[in-house]
């Protein structure tokens, strides 16, 4: 499957997407928007896309200021509510009406704000990873993803390395890591403006969950969010968590037939 690269107007200047999908007669399925985690771009889903793609339409794209998004202003600070307001002028754009959402870490949180802003607009949601904050974790994640100072030394790049490979699944190869790590670097200095928005919303990301009608499943792979995914579980009113303990970040590189197996599957549970 061909993915296209196109760019739509946002509030912030120019929106980068990559699509996917048959030709118009082979569609069966809702369009799927896949919302991407910090720091990264809608490139995670790229090899998830040439699967997913051959009944529906797929479309990634990047937040602003990631990937080849224009960036928004550094004041007011860029927060989930704007995140989602983009991923509606996509949908818009491509003049789609209903949409399922895939959602990864920050685009969990992006998804749930979507609904929020337009819930006879989604069909069916699923989130990889929905966590839930204690004011004490949320606290520490805060501090833990403060922006590296740029040194002569490449501190931040050292930092970002060894995080990128501690939170990869054990499928991860060193290559993967290194397209990985080189999407944290498109963001710049900014790079860290999406988990800044994502603890921002954090603390209403539970009773958003709550509202929403629409079946919510969620994966709960084995990495960073696992433990606070697992509290999403009361807050949904329908839906449940899935575990997948085989997997890490990258599974959906480095398991990508098992990844679209399990989503199909889930976008169809009753």
């Amino acid at each position: 499957m061909v993915i296209k690269r196109t760019f739509i107007d946002g509030d912030y200047g120019q929106i980068h997407l990559r699509i996917a999908g048959p030709d118009s007669h082979k569609i069966q399925q809702p369009p799927l928007l896949c919302l991407h985690m910090s720091p990264k771009s809608g490139r995670i889903f790229a090899r998830f896309m040439q699967q997913m793609a051959v009944d529906r339409l797929v479309v990634a794209p990047d937040y602003p200021g990631y990937g080849e998004s224009d960036c928004p202003p550094a004041s007011p600070a860029v927060s989930i509510e704007d995140y989602a307001r983009g991923m509606w002028q996509v949908v818009s754009a491509l003049k789609l009406s209903r949409v399922d959402i895939l959602g990864y870490h920050t685009g969990s949180l992006v998804a749930a704000e979507m609904v929020h802003q337009s819930p006879d607009s989604v069909n069916r949601i699923i989130m990889i990873g929905a966590p839930v904050f204690s004011a004490e974790v949320l606290a520490q994640v805060k501090s833990y993803f403060q922006p590296v100072p740029l040194d002569t030394a490449g501190t931040r790049f050292i930092t970002m390395w060894q995080r990128v490979l501690e939170h990869g699944g054990k499928g991860n190869t060193l290559e993967l890591a290194a397209e990985s790590f080189a999407e944290n670097l498109r963001a710049g200095e900014n790079y860290e403006w999406g988990h800044h928005a994502a603890f921002a919303y954090a603390p209403v990301f539970p009773q958003r969950v709550s509202e929403i009608t629409q079946r919510i499943d969620v994966i709960n792979p084995d990495d960073d969010l696992k433990l606070p995914t697992r509290a999403i579980e009361g807050w949904l009113q329908q839906g449940e968590i899935h575990e997948r303990p085989a997997w890490g970040h990258g599974f959906l590189d480095y398991d990508t037939d098992n990844a679209v197996k399990d989503i199909r599957e889930l976008l169809l549970l009753q």
